[in-house]
């Protein structure tokens, strides 16, 4: 697989996402569902604590992709959808440390929405994984 990232600024750089990435002689895509704070049994946890809700959600969404031998590396494209958009960068260092400990530099785009699927969740991020 070769990547080219397209980065016509530096700005992003400090918010540790890309502009876009070019891939091609790719072998396979995983396009995840939306990952939440929700355990093994669907139950929502971490109720108003962003920063913990950050973290069980890419401990989630490392465990779709581990299943699918693949890791965050692998990324290239991350949605988020929070429901406090303020909160949700108070604490953005929880998202961009595991980033960049793993290599991944992916296109990404933030919506603020109203709610999710349980009133309890803040967040929700899905990813789309390339190898």
């Amino acid at each position: 697989m070769d990547r080219k990232i397209i980065n016509p600024w530096t700005w992003q750089d400090r918010l540790g996402f890309v502009q876009a990435n070019e891939i091609s002689g790719y072998q396979r895509v995983l396009l995840c569902a939306g990952q939440t704070s929700m355990d093994a049994e669907g139950t929502p946890i971490h109720a108003e604590d962003m920063r913990a809700q950050i973290i069980f959600v890419m401990d989630n969404l490392e465990t779709v992709l581990e299943q699918s031998g693949l890791n965050l590396s692998n990324v290239m494209r991350l949605n988020y959808y929070t429901t406090d958009v303020d909160l949700f960068f108070e604490e953005y260092d929880a998202v961009t440390k595991r980033l960049t400990d793993a290599g991944c530099k992916p296109a990404s785009t933030l919506l603020g929405v109203q709610r999710l699927a349980y009133p309890e969740l803040l967040i929700e991020i899905e990813a789309t994984a390339v190898v």
